[in-house]
């Protein structure tokens, strides 16, 4: 089992330590309810140092991260500016969806999901042979998210001096850094924050600034809570290699235009659009008393028109909560068979809550 350079904080605190992939992780250090409303009304924060920042420098880096990414990072004009995007197969399917900043033109930093950071890095190799490109894995680095409206406010004052100056300019979706310090104003919550990239050795002691200014430790019980809240997709549940974006909710992600750009599973997209009757991605809520899980069938009557791909309760509508891929022609009288007993569920737009607000 790995362990994050904070795993020795996590048991100071009382966490609760669960296996996640290969990783040993605080699933939550009490109440994971509270963990949530922390981070939705003040702020809170959770080691990531087991996502996997990877660096990739050369002359070519952009023309080869628009072959390699389903979005394109020609949208990336500004130093620091971040783009959210999908790598995907040549069958179109999602071999992990990630973060790219653009840092300068020889200079492009990507965070991807933790349990697929081998095959992500092996296929990136793979495809970066005749760029001449250098990628550069950062293990060297911990990470940080402080989410919530006022943790932009208790992090600034931690940072150095330099560094805190540029994080207080920075727009959301973009970044900046000091020597080996990254801040990118980003985050899987749906609320402002910084995530905050470090050497390993000074991980700790900024983690206990942290908790020493009142930002409330979180875990990966309230992580998910609050990514399903946000309308935001988890690799592996959501989406994966067998599914493309167009099925996953994320086609805005897609940059088809300009035509000639010529990236890994355009075809297979392109092939898919025409065919149509695509699958559509969509949020579901309880009517009643129940809880929403993974992989549980949806119906019109007799008809199984769906599953369930996440699923829990959210603590800010105090309701159970889904995203479900249906078939294109269902909106309405849909039920979820929970235990063998068909329960109504309303099919709603995504997100679920936004800046700390229920919007159902």
């Amino acid at each position: 089992m790995k362990k994050t350079v904070l795993n020795a904080e996590h048991r100071n605190l009382g966490a609760r330590m669960v296996p996640f992939g290969d990783w040993d992780m605080p699933v939550n250090y009490g109440s994971q309810i509270e963990e949530h409303h922390a981070v939705r009304n003040k702020a809170g924060m959770f080691d990531v140092s087991h996502m996997q920042a990877v660096d990739l420098r050369g002359a070519k880096v952009r023309e080869f991260l628009r072959h390699l990414l389903a979005n394109d990072v020609q949208k990336l004009q500004n130093s620091g500016k971040a783009l959210y995007s999908c790598m995907l197969n040549e069958l179109g399917g999602v071999i992990d969806d990630l973060i790219v900043y653009f840092m300068t033109e020889d200079w492009f930093r990507m965070v991807v999901n933790a349990g697929t950071a081998e095959k992500d890095i092996a296929w990136m190799t793979k495809q970066a042979a005749e760029f001449d490109i250098d990628i550069n894995v950062r293990d060297d680095l911990a990470m940080i998210a402080v989410q919530g409206p006022e943790a932009r406010q208790m992090a600034l004052p931690l940072l150095s001096d330099e560094l805190s100056s540029a994080a207080a300019q920075l727009k959301i979706f973009s970044a900046a850094s000091s020597g080996d310090w990254f801040v990118g104003r980003t985050g899987y919550t749906g609320e402002d924050g910084f995530e905050v990239l470090m050497p390993k050795d000074q991980a700790a002691d900024f983690w206990n600034k942290l908790l020493n200014a009142g930002v409330q430790p979180c875990g990966l019980g309230a992580r998910d809570t609050l990514r399903l809240e946000a309308g935001m997709n988890l690799y592996g549940s959501d989406m994966d290699e067998q599914v493309s974006p167009l099925e996953a909710g994320l086609k805005w992600t897609l940059a088809l235009e300009p035509a000639e750009r010529n990236f890994i599973g355009r075809q297979a997209l392109e092939n898919k659009l025409a065919e149509g009757n695509l699958k559509k991605f969509v949020g579901l809520i309880l009517q009643g008393r129940g809880v929403l899980r993974d992989h549980q069938q949806l119906f019109i009557n007799d008809r199984q028109v769906g599953e369930i791909t996440s699923g829990g309760f959210s603590p800010t509508l105090n309701k159970a909560i889904a995203f479900a891929r249906i078939e294109a022609d269902v909106d309405s009288d849909l039920s979820v068979d929970i235990r063998g007993k068909k329960l109504p569920v309303d099919i709603v737009k995504l997100p679920f809550a936004r800046n700390g607000k229920a919007l159902y």
